[in-house]
């Protein structure tokens, strides 16, 4: 008898057949989703959909969306098995408090850097209005909010 390593999983029945001990044929809508090495996979939305509903939920969707839902229904069935009660709604109550947390930190910031703005702008103003290099050196001196400091002078340079 040949060892089961040896078949190849064309030959092999999909995992949904095997656990529902269906001959699969090249037709089979799970079979492109539930390879025989993956049992698991279906076991879990077996046991929270059943097999009936899967399959024509997977009738009604085109073949490329297909694959998203069957990721969406395993994702669903597991946290549905760990947690009988909310299933995923608890991941996503955390990613939503997650979020909401994150936009709270993002305006923060955003009001950080308009305060930082809104500071800049006198010494942007200021340093506007310093004379340029060629016009101190025909002074010599020039005054920077009450103090004198020495320009360049001609002899400078």
């Amino acid at each position: 008898m040949e060892s089961i390593s040896r078949i190849s999983s064309k030959e092999l029945p999909c995992a949904a057949c095997r656990l529902l001990h269906r001959k699969c044929n090249k037709d089979c809508i799970l079979a492109p989703h539930f390879p025989p090495d993956q049992p698991d996979k279906f076991a879990s939305v077996h046991k929270v959909f059943g097999a009936s509903n899967v399959v024509k939920m997977l009738q009604t969707l085109e073949e490329e969306q297909r694959e998203d839902a069957v990721q969406s229904l395993v994702y669903e069935s597991n946290a549905r098995i760990k947690d009988p009660v909310y299933g995923c709604t608890t991941a996503i109550s955390y990613l939503q408090s997650c979020i909401q947390q994150l936009q709270v930190q993002l305006k923060t910031t955003q009001d950080q850097i308009l305060e930082s703005h809104e500071q800049n702008i006198p010494l942007l103003k200021f340093l506007t209005e310093i004379p340029s290099i060629d016009s101190t050196m025909e002074s010599s001196n020039f005054s920077v909010d009450g103090m004198v400091y020495d320009a360049f002078c001609n002899d400078n340079l």
